[in-house]
């Protein structure tokens, strides 16, 4: 292979993963507007869940890819921060409140969703005990969050559409940003799709477990 082409491949995991500070803010805001949709789609099966409860587990197992890839990039944020990366200094950290609130973000949203995949995987029988832990971390996380999303959109914003470009707007960046807009859009393309299509796989494949709460009577819903 000549040196020229070694260079590209010596090189291509790196482009995967660039984009700095940046590139992490626009993955975190792209990942969050995505969920926004799907979030949506739960609060309206809440109306009615005895109808729609198949949609209900369905879109909420389908949320766990991205969830996840949320949970990952704001994480990487808060470890590369902490451990005084230059980079992140220079982007600084969010507002204080924000930081406060944000352990009990992560804490009730881990509870959500490993309590709503107990259940499923449990069955009816274990609306006595985790049920309650469901709704209760459910409506707590739904004000965290509401908190959370309203206190970044102005990061949001920026990340999404502060740049030249709108066609470009999901994966480019703001203008004046320290790093190619290109840079790593690949490898955020690749992580979104991956968060997706998981989520999408993990979804379709534990519908066999819906049928016990499918057939359970309405009042297991509403212990």
């Amino acid at each position: 292979m000549p040196s020229g082409q070694h260079a590209t491949a010596r090189r291509s995991p790196g482009r995967l993963t660039a984009g700095g500070s940046d590139g992490n803010e626009r993955l975190t805001a792209i990942t969050g507007a995505i969920l926004i949709v799907p979030l949506a789609v739960i609060g309206v099966t809440l109306l009615r869940l005895r109808p729609l409860l198949s949609v209900h587990l369905f879109v909420g197992l389908l949320l766990i890819g991205p969830i996840l890839l949320k949970l990952g990039s704001t994480g990487y944020r808060f470890v590369r921060y902490y451990t005084r990366n230059p980079t992140y200094l220079r982007k600084g950290p969010p507002p204080t409140y924000l930081r406060l609130i944000a352990p009990l973000v992560v804490l009730t949203t881990v509870i959500v969703f490993a309590s709503g995949v107990a259940l499923l995987l449990i069955g009816p029988s274990s609306r006595g005990t985790l049920l309650p832990v469901h709704k209760i971390s459910f409506i707590v996380w739904v004000a965290l969050t509401a908190i959370h999303v309203l206190g970044h959109l102005p990061e949001v914003q920026r990340a999404l559409f502060g740049g030249r470009d709108l066609r470009g707007a999901v994966f480019a960046g703001a203008t004046g940003t320290k790093h190619d807009a290109r840079e790593g859009r690949a490898g955020r393309a690749l992580s979104l799709a991956a968060a997706l299509v998981g989520g999408l796989v993990l979804a379709v494949l534990l519908i066999p477990q819906f049928e016990p709460w499918l057939n359970a009577q309405p009042s297991f819903l509403h212990h």
